[in-house]
Protein backbone atom coordinates (compact mmCIF):
# COMPACT_ATOMS: atom_id res chain seq x y z
CA UNK A 1 0.00 0.00 0.00
CA UNK A 2 1.13 3.45 -0.10
CA UNK A 3 2.61 5.38 2.86
CA UNK A 4 0.93 8.78 1.82
CA UNK A 5 -2.00 9.70 -0.52
CA UNK A 6 0.25 11.57 -2.63
CA UNK A 7 2.35 8.54 -3.84
CA UNK A 8 -1.37 7.32 -5.14
CA UNK A 9 -1.23 7.60 -9.45
CA UNK A 10 -5.04 8.48 -8.84
CA UNK A 11 -4.34 11.86 -6.31
CA UNK A 12 -1.38 12.67 -8.65
CA UNK A 13 -3.46 12.38 -11.72
CA UNK A 14 -6.13 14.62 -10.06
CA UNK A 15 -3.58 16.84 -8.22
CA UNK A 16 -1.93 17.71 -11.61
CA UNK A 17 -5.28 18.39 -13.89
CA UNK A 18 -6.09 20.86 -11.25
CA UNK A 19 -3.11 22.62 -11.62
CA UNK A 20 -3.92 22.56 -14.99
CA UNK A 21 -7.56 23.34 -14.82
CA UNK A 22 -6.43 26.54 -12.29
CA UNK A 23 -4.41 28.02 -15.33
CA UNK A 24 -6.98 27.57 -17.38
CA UNK A 25 -8.83 29.55 -15.54
CA UNK A 26 -6.68 32.75 -14.83
CA UNK A 27 -7.63 34.41 -18.00
CA UNK A 28 -11.51 34.06 -17.21
CA UNK A 29 -12.68 37.55 -17.16
CA UNK A 30 -13.32 39.37 -13.66
CA UNK A 31 -17.58 38.97 -14.24
CA UNK A 32 -17.10 35.22 -13.69
CA UNK A 33 -14.88 35.87 -10.21
CA UNK A 34 -18.25 34.79 -8.14
CA UNK A 35 -19.64 32.43 -11.21
CA UNK A 36 -17.93 30.05 -13.15
CA UNK A 37 -14.24 30.59 -12.12
CA UNK A 38 -15.34 30.54 -8.39
CA UNK A 39 -17.73 27.07 -9.09
CA UNK A 40 -14.99 25.15 -11.12
CA UNK A 41 -11.86 25.63 -8.89
CA UNK A 42 -14.16 24.07 -6.06
CA UNK A 43 -15.21 21.05 -8.00
CA UNK A 44 -11.73 20.64 -9.59
CA UNK A 45 -10.11 21.06 -6.06
CA UNK A 46 -12.63 19.24 -4.14
CA UNK A 47 -11.34 15.79 -5.98
CA UNK A 48 -7.85 15.82 -4.61
CA UNK A 49 -8.66 16.90 -1.50
CA UNK A 50 -11.43 13.74 -1.23
CA UNK A 51 -9.17 11.46 -2.44
CA UNK A 52 -6.57 13.14 0.20
CA UNK A 53 -9.62 12.69 2.86
CA UNK A 54 -10.38 9.48 2.32
CA UNK A 55 -7.16 7.83 2.23
CA UNK A 56 -6.64 9.06 5.97
CA UNK A 57 -9.83 6.59 6.98
CA UNK A 58 -9.65 3.60 8.41
CA UNK A 59 -12.42 2.02 7.53
CA UNK A 60 -13.31 0.76 3.74
CA UNK A 61 -16.81 2.36 3.89
CA UNK A 62 -15.64 5.57 5.09
CA UNK A 63 -12.73 5.87 2.31
CA UNK A 64 -15.14 4.53 -0.98
CA UNK A 65 -17.47 7.46 0.48
CA UNK A 66 -14.79 10.04 0.01
CA UNK A 67 -13.64 8.51 -3.60
CA UNK A 68 -17.62 8.59 -4.37
CA UNK A 69 -17.77 12.65 -3.13
CA UNK A 70 -14.61 13.14 -5.54
CA UNK A 71 -16.06 11.41 -8.47
CA UNK A 72 -19.25 13.59 -8.06
CA UNK A 73 -16.93 16.29 -8.22
CA UNK A 74 -15.23 15.18 -11.39
CA UNK A 75 -18.52 15.22 -13.08
CA UNK A 76 -19.15 18.73 -11.90
CA UNK A 77 -15.69 20.21 -13.34
CA UNK A 78 -16.13 18.07 -16.57
CA UNK A 79 -19.43 20.02 -16.94
CA UNK A 80 -18.23 23.74 -15.97
CA UNK A 81 -15.58 22.85 -18.66
CA UNK A 82 -18.45 21.93 -21.06
CA UNK A 83 -20.24 25.49 -19.94
CA UNK A 84 -16.97 27.46 -20.90
CA UNK A 85 -16.47 25.94 -24.07
CA UNK A 86 -19.88 26.88 -24.79
CA UNK A 87 -20.10 29.99 -24.58
CA UNK A 88 -16.47 30.78 -25.78
CA UNK A 89 -13.97 30.81 -22.73
CA UNK A 90 -12.05 27.76 -23.60
CA UNK A 91 -10.77 26.52 -26.63
CA UNK A 92 -12.66 23.21 -28.44
CA UNK A 93 -9.06 20.94 -28.54
CA UNK A 94 -8.33 22.41 -24.86
CA UNK A 95 -12.02 21.47 -23.26
CA UNK A 96 -11.86 17.96 -25.68
CA UNK A 97 -8.48 17.01 -23.81
CA UNK A 98 -9.18 17.69 -20.57
CA UNK A 99 -12.63 15.76 -20.96
CA UNK A 100 -11.10 12.70 -21.81
CA UNK A 101 -8.56 12.73 -19.43
CA UNK A 102 -11.11 13.56 -16.74
CA UNK A 103 -12.63 10.45 -18.24
CA UNK A 104 -9.80 8.69 -17.80
CA UNK A 105 -9.30 10.06 -14.13
CA UNK A 106 -13.12 8.45 -13.44
CA UNK A 107 -12.27 5.29 -14.71
CA UNK A 108 -9.06 4.93 -12.01
CA UNK A 109 -11.82 6.13 -9.11
CA UNK A 110 -14.06 3.81 -10.12
CA UNK A 111 -11.63 0.71 -9.99
CA UNK A 112 -10.42 1.97 -6.73
CA UNK A 113 -13.90 2.31 -5.35
CA UNK A 114 -14.71 -1.30 -6.40
CA UNK A 115 -11.50 -2.54 -5.20
CA UNK A 116 -12.45 -1.43 -1.60
CA UNK A 117 -16.12 -2.53 -1.80
CA UNK A 118 -14.68 -5.75 -3.27
CA UNK A 119 -12.31 -6.42 -0.28
CA UNK A 120 -14.61 -5.37 2.51
CA UNK A 121 -17.24 -8.13 1.36
CA UNK A 122 -16.87 -10.71 3.18
CA UNK A 123 -15.08 -13.92 1.31
CA UNK A 124 -17.17 -17.39 0.84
Amino acid sequence: MYRSYTEMPVWKKSHQLSVEVFHLTEDLPRSEDYGLTSQIRRSFNSIPENIAEGSGRNIKKDKSKFDIIARGSLYETQNHLIYGNAVGYFENQITKRLLNEYNKLAFDLNKLTHSLFQSSQPQP
